[in-house]
């Protein structure tokens, strides 16, 4: 029999299901998977098209707004997660209790990321949200002192639930994801930088240390897994530059998981020097799978990383250019960091976050 807190099912925020996968999209796939074998009973609302209570062609804030309320009083649900940061209705529905997961507070902490609309959308709501909200699931200390700092209010209703990475295989690839990688033509020992082009992440300064590391004479191929971004149109002209100037760079764009996940794999350094990260999933994926790894010192990344990944300051080229050739050059050091990365990735389980996660559903229950 499936697991019920209090007298029903949990509703689980679901808009992101089936829409182009981002970070949270994922979380909410892995958490629903991870709570469910738990025995945990859920119904999956607001997707587009999947799960029992989908919204169809609504938007998703239109939807969460104006239909989610009167969803949750006909399912009579005890308890909504919304996992969208800032998603919970404007208004409380008698007898269901609401969580809310917090990623992060980019938005608010470096404004030149988003537009001024969603910026103001982002803090009106979040304000909202969280003093509606009867537990606050952060995904990483850092995380929760940022929404501390602005929401004290909010502390003995906060905790913190570290995500996990267990959801990462080896690939299995088809035909056609062989070919392709195969016509990439890749050399051996090739960096990979994983995630969006934005001003966050600081992949110019991942393209400081090539163009520092070609100039001592110690070329290096690059190779760029992500989709653009707000902003990422000043860095696509750069790496376009770059390419014209002899550089060995290959922005690959989007890749499905089987393909990604193989780049990431066969990647000689997995370099992420990103200036902030509510958590940093990407690392610890390459972690785990065993690829020696290079982040920035900044946000989430050194509680999430620990000292199984080199870390640099996100405005040091010279010293990402250093740790990148250092690493080139030892696969003694490669294979030592790799198994560090390893054991500290194995760590961060989804059952672990959904054993978390079901104690903070509970605690909310007895509020």
């Amino acid at each position: 029999m499936r697991r019920t807190v209090s007298t029903g099912p949990i509703a689980f925020d679901a808009t992101l299901w089936d829409e182009p996968t981002t970070g949270i999209g994922l979380y909410t796939r892995c958490l629903s998977s991870a709570l469910e074998g738990l025995d945990v009973r859920l119904e999956k609302v607001g997707a587009h098209g999947s799960g029992e209570h989908p919204r169809g062609d609504v938007g998703r804030t239109s939807w969460t707004l104006g239909r989610l309320p009167r969803v949750l009083q006909r399912l009579s649900a005890p308890l909504y997660h919304a996992h969208g940061n800032f998603n919970l209705p404007l208004t409380r529905v008698s007898g269901t209790a609401y969580v809310l997961t917090v990623h992060d507070l980019i938005p608010l902490l470096m404004r030149e990321t988003v537009s001024t609309a969603f910026r103001w959308q982002f803090r009106l709501w979040l304000t909202r949200s969280v003093s509606l909200a009867d537990r606050v699931v952060c995904v990483s200390e850092r995380t929760r002192d940022d929404l501390l700092a602005r929401i004290p209010e909010a502390e003995s209703r906060t905790v913190v639930v570290h995500n996990g990475v267990d959801h990462v295989h080896a690939p299995v690839l088809d035909a056609i994801s062989v070919d392709f990688l195969r016509a990439l033509s890749l050399p051996k020992d090739y960096v990979l930088y994983a995630g969006s082009l934005d001003v966050r992440k600081n992949v110019d300064l991942v393209l400081d240390a090539m163009e520092r590391l070609r100039e001592r004479g110690r070329p290096v191929s690059l190779v760029l897994a992500g989709q653009s971004w707000f902003g990422s149109g000043r860095v696509e002209r750069r790496i376009a530059r770059m390419r014209s100037e002899g550089h060995d760079l290959r922005s690959l764009g989007y890749q499905a998981d089987p393909v990604f996940y193989e780049l990431m794999r066969r990647a000689a350094v997995f370099v992420f020097p990103s200036r902030y990260e509510g958590f940093g999933l990407p690392p610890l994926e390459a972690m785990h799978l065993g690829t020696p790894t290079i982040v920035s010192n900044a946000g989430s990344l050194p509680e999430v990383c620990g000292d199984a990944a080199l870390a640099v300051r996100p405005d040091d080229a010279e010293g990402l250019a250093q740790s990148i050739e250092r690493l080139l050059k030892s696969p003694e050091e490669r294979r030592a960091l790799a198994e560090k990365g390893r054991a500290r990735a194995a760590r961060f389980t989804w059952k672990r976050t959904a054993e978390a996660t079901l104690a903070a559903y509970e605690a909310a229950l007895r509020r």
